[in-house]
C-alpha cells in the first residue's frame, strides 16, 4: 500500500501541473482558439486539445498546436496511470483493511495512508491517544499559571494527519451523526426582564 501510495502521489502532482500548463497556454492564445478549446472540465479541455490538427500556418500557431496536443496526451497518460493505481489501492485496502474501509468517509487513499503509517509504527499504537499523537491530532498543552489552553500539534506524520482531516471533512459534509456532533448547540433563549413604565 505504501509503494502504491508513493507512486500515486508522484503522478498526481505532474498531472495537475500539466493541466495548469495547458490552460496557461490557452489563456495567452488568440481569442478564437481560446473560445474553441477552453472548457471548464479538464476532461473536455483535454479532449479538444488531443483532436487538434492545425491552428494556423504561422510558426507560432503550429508550435502552440504541438504543445497543446502533447500536454493533452501527457494528461491522459497520467490519468490512466492514476486509474490503475486507484484500482490497485481499492483491491489492497478491501483485502487488508476491511474494517477501516467500512467506516463512512474512508476511501482507498486515506485507508492506505493510515494503514501504512500504523504498519511503520506498531510499537507506538498502545491506545487511541498514542494514535492521535502519531498522527499529530492531539492538542498540546501550553498552559501557564493563570490560564489553561492548548495549541495545535505540528508534529506527527503529516500524511496521516491529512488523511484524518479528509475523512473528517467528508463526514462533516455527509454523515448525519458527525453533522449533529459538530453543529453549534442551540443557544437557550434568555427571558428578557419585563419593562415597566411608570404612568
Amino acid at each position: 500500500m505504501r509503494t502504491v501510495s508513493v507512486t500515486r502521489r508522484s503522478a498526481v502532482k505532474p498531472r495537475t501541473q500539466t493541466i495548469n500548463q495547458l490552460r496557461a497556454l490557452l489563456i495567452s492564445a488568440p481569442d478564437d482558439i481560446r473560445d474553441k478549446l477552453w472548457k471548464f472540465k479538464p476532461e473536455q479541455c483535454v479532449k479538444g486539445c488531443t483532436q487538434i490538427q492545425s491552428l494556423g500556418n504561422t510558426t507560432a500557431l503550429q508550435t502552440l498546436a504541438t504543445a497543446l496536443r502533447l500536454l493533452a496526451k501527457r494528461w491522459l497518460y497520467l490519468t490512466t496511470e492514476l486509474h490503475e493505481l486507484d484500482a490497485t489501492l481499492e483491491c489492497l485496502t478491501k483485502q487488508a483493511a476491511k474494517r477501516l474501509r467500512s467506516q463512512f468517509g474512508v476511501g482507498p487513499q486515506t485507508a492506505a495512508t493510515l494503514f501504512a503509517v500504523a504498519g511503520d509504527n506498531p510499537e507506538r499504537l498502545r491506545s487511541e491517544a498514542a494514535l492521535a499523537a502519531l498522527c499529530g491530532t492531539n492538542p498540546l498543552p501550553v498552559s501557564s499559571i493563570k490560564t489553561v489552553r492548548h495549541r495545535l500539534n505540528r508534529n506527527g506524520d503529516r500524511s496521516a494527519n491529512n488523511a484524518l482531516l479528509t475523512i473528517a471533512l467528508v463526514r462533516m459534509r455527509s454523515e448525519p451523526r458527525t453533522r449533529a456532533y459538530v453543529a453549534p448547540a442551540e443557544q437557550p433563549k434568555v427571558n428578557q426582564p419585563k419593562k415597566f413604565s411608570v404612568a
